[in-house]
């Protein structure tokens, strides 16, 4: 995929079990128009959230393979937090980031220390805060925004700088939510493979990486010959990548009669 720099990154951790195996991968991806792309993941011999030792392999990782791309922002949710990760984060020259921390994380204010859900109290449901002033959050100075979900939920986004688009950039997140979807349930069903070596099952989420890759460039081709339909609620009927998916599934379901569209097809995986 031809993605414009500078990119958002997105962190974010999937898993499920088989049998009496548990899977866990930690996955980084360039998000790009509402999909994650995985470049670089790590196969966790663990159960549960990962540490910050392992979110920094993660990142060196990423940095050795891309030593000159230019970086937006990385995103990651509330397990991606805590005083370690945050210093490491600010540690790094350049590097930005909008990281939810947790409505019980405190946040310094004139009346001292106040949970996050204290601190933003006043919001109500649809409002949100920008920070303008640094406060301290796990004893460093970062920006702190939030907004009321319809749930009543806080979603707070700590950032190094100010940015009135801290909650906006955030929402970006969601793009590795709709990779994992994609490999997963809505899509590839990875968590039906049988593997359980971690070396086979790491080979088999960069094939499935080309060939969300090769669906989602099939499906801009196809959205271009034949649009798809837009439901009355306002959004399209099928995903690009289920369109392109589809597509490519009906080829290989006859590829006698197919082939023709499958060498077409083919040349996609040279535009990646």
């Amino acid at each position: 995929m031809n993605i414009p720099q500078p990119w958002v990154l997105s962190v974010d951790r999937t898993t499920w079990s088989f049998g009496e195996t548990t899977f866990n991968i930690l996955v980084l991806g360039i998000v790009y128009k509402g999909i994650a792309y995985p470049v670089v993941w790590e196969m966790l011999k663990k159960k549960g959230n990962t540490k910050t030792k392992e979110r920094v392999t993660l990142l060196k990782k990423f940095k050795k393979i891309f030593p000159k791309e230019k970086v937006k922002h990385i995103l990651g949710d509330r397990e991606f937090v805590g005083k370690k990760w945050l210093s490491y984060l600010l540690g790094r020259k350049g590097m930005q980031f909008r990281v939810r921390i947790r409505e019980s994380d405190k946040i310094s204010s004139k009346q001292g220390l106040l949970r996050g859900s204290v601190y933003f109290a006043h919001l109500q449901v649809g409002e949100y805060e920008i920070g303008k002033k640094r406060c301290q959050v796990w004893g460093k100075w970062v920006y702190v925004s939030a907004l009321r979900l319809e749930t009543r939920e806080l979603l707070i986004v700590i950032s190094p700088h100010y940015s009135r688009n801290a909650i906006d950039d955030y929402a970006e997140r969601w793009g590795i939510e709709t990779l994992f979807g994609i490999l997963k349930t809505r899509g590839f069903c990875l968590e039906s493979t049988h593997f359980t070596d971690a070396e086979r099952l790491s080979k088999l989420v960069c094939l499935l990486s080309l060939a969300l890759c090769w669906a989602v460039k099939t499906g801009e081709w196809l959205a271009e010959l034949h649009p798809i339909p837009i439901k009355k609620h306002g959004r399209l009927a099928k995903s690009i990548f289920r369109y392109g998916l589809d597509f490519l599934r009906s080829i290989f379901l006859d590829l006698d009669m197919k082939s023709h569209d499958f060498f077409f097809c083919l040349n996609f995986l040279s535009c990646t």
